[in-house]
């Protein structure tokens, strides 16, 4: 009844469609845009940040506060900490950064019914109770990923250039100020040390001249009784140390008591450093970090609740408004996952029109004619609508799972619209049915192949679909849009891919009623006797 509704109803063929092209534009522009989908490790990794210049034994006992906080969580199996720079030295953490890994229990022995992302909020509120901590949440091989593509621990980074380190970090404060506002940004860090408190001494010139004290005995002075001067080396078995000597700690203990260490003048006279010197504590940068010879500061940051491209997209516009003054003093680029996303939708940019090119040569190779390699290619719109309605409704995003889901996706739409036509040409052509009675008839008897491929795969792909456990991330967006692909996908090939057909070849027909058999038909049976051609 359906068929006999539609085929010959040209209006309502073509509204259907316009409606489908609409909603697939529409489903397109909303959903949103990753690299890859979120892939669970079924672990965390803790990226901590501490007062700076805090000693060893201090941080010490901050990682032991961490992991009896941590511990307080009934699904964390384990946690283990480590303080300042890591085993190999490819990191230049001080004493005031902590790396933690937390494994967890199985999920399904999870007695709250909590998710992991319910677990990160629940963790990231207890530790902000905890004064001097910063923490921000990742996984192992993940964080591992990110730190070897944009040297810093987050799915994004803003690297700031410039010449002046107080300049820099201004700019770097202010571009991490601005992302915490973006919504979706986590985790929003200044991934460098902090500054540290440095002792500046500053020599006084003439009045080092009416002592008669140069500078070389100042600097001798501050290196030898401060920093210690090596006189020797200490043997003990196959070890050596260096044996240095320096002023006792009372004696440089702070700005006063080295202010109070004294020189010699040209007259014999004892004259303290304070002077012929000015001596403060200031605050300066313990690490320095160049790329390409350029002196960077790199902010870090997560994204969580939203798609990273959408994301970027708004945060990038907040940071050139709130940037707009110091173009001229800094430079901004940013790094991360969505390099990776770029790079990923340009060559798909490249195979998609490839694979559908390939497809239309197949197709002709087999009708002999443009036109219905274009109709069956029409099936590729519908199904893609299916898809990315199936990803919508369950809230996942266009990545590159779901890409090679849309690939195979095609295959089937176009393999189902391959069935269809070649019965009804066969009809046509071989047993010379009217137009109207071979697209009704090859419609039907083409029902149940076209079902049951479409049945099949759904089923087959079903439970990856559906699936929880470790590993299943990546399946699930493949098999969604297969799955909701494959439904309208049916519909098309069931019910408007008919009604196309028959809509074109009456055009045809009534175009040219004379003429004779189309090239992509085979001649009609004659009972025996050879076919002939007549012309117009």
């Amino acid at each position: 009844r359906f068929l006999t509704r539609t085929v010959g109803h040209a209006r309502g063929v073509l509204a259907a469609c316009a409606v489908a092209a609409v909603a697939l534009v529409l489903l397109f522009a909303t959903t949103g845009h990753d690299f890859l989908p979120y892939l669970d490790e079924g672990s965390l990794w803790l990226q901590v940040q501490m007062p700076p210049g805090i000693t060893l034994a201090k941080a010490s006992a901050m990682a032991g506060e961490l992991r009896r906080a941590t511990l307080e969580f009934p699904e964390v199996s384990y946690i283990v900490t480590q303080t300042g720079r890591n085993d190999d030295g490819t990191d230049y953490w001080t004493p005031s950064h902590i790396e933690a890994s937390v494994g967890l229990h199985p999920y399904r022995e999870w007695a709250s019914g909590m998710t992991k992302q319910e677990l990160i909020a629940k963790m990231a509120a207890r530790f902000a109770q905890m004064p001097g901590f910063s923490v921000g949440f990742m996984q192992p091989m993940i964080d591992g990923v990110q730190d070897k593509l944009s040297g810093a621990h987050g799915d994004l980074t803003v690297k700031v250039f410039g010449e002046d380190l107080a300049q820099i970090r201004t700019v770097a404060n202010r571009v991490a100020d601005t992302l915490r506002q973006v919504p979706g940004a986590a985790d929003v860090a200044v991934d460098v040390e902090p500054p540290l408190p440095n002792l500046k001494i500053e020599l006084d010139r003439a009045a080092a001249a009416r002592h008669g004290i140069n500078a070389a005995a100042v600097a001798d002075l501050v290196a030898t009784g401060i920093g210690g001067t090596p006189v020797g080396r200490l043997y003990v078995g196959e070890k050596s140390y260096d044996m240095t000597v320096r002023f006792p700690d009372q004696a440089r203990a702070s700005v006063d008591a080295i202010g109070n260490l004294t020189l010699k003048s040209a007259t014999g006279e004892r004259v303290p450093l304070s002077a012929v010197a000015k001596i403060a504590t200031v605050s300066g940068e313990s690490v320095i970090v160049r790329e390409m010879a350029q002196r960077n500061i790199i902010v870090r940051l997560n994204v969580r609740g939203r798609d990273l491209a959408g994301f970027l997209k708004d945060a990038q516009a907040a940071v050139a408004q709130a940037t707009a003054g110091d173009a001229k003093q800094v430079q901004l680029r940013w790094g991360g996952q969505f390099e990776n996303l770029e790079r990923a939708q340009a060559r798909l940019a490249l195979i998609l029109p490839m694979t559908l090119g390939l497809m239309f040569l197949l197709l002709f190779g087999a009708f002999g004619n443009l036109r219905q390699p274009l109709l069956v290619l029409a099936a590729v719109p519908l199904a893609m609508l299916g898809g990315l309605a199936a990803l919508h409704l369950r809230g996942m995003t266009l990545n590159v799972s779901s890409a090679v889901g849309f690939i195979a996706l095609f295959g089937v739409a176009v393999l189902n619209g391959v069935l269809m036509l070649s019965q009804i040409n066969r009809l046509r052509g071989e047993e010379g049915r009217p137009l109207r009675e071979a697209v009704m008839e090859g419609a039907r008897s083409r029902m149940r192949p076209v079902l049951t491929t479409a049945t099949v795969a759904a089923l087959g792909l079903t439970p990856a679909m559906l699936a929880t456990g470790l590993g299943s991330d990546v399946q699930r967006p493949l098999a969604t849009v297969v799955v909701g692909g494959l439904l309208s996908a049916t519909v098309l090939t069931l019910a408007l891919l008919p009604a196309l057909y028959h809509l074109v070849e009456a055009r045809l027909e009534r175009r040219r009623p004379a003429a004779a058999p189309d090239a992509g038909l085979p001649a009609p049976a004659t009972g025996g006797a050879p076919a002939t051609e007549t012309s117009a």
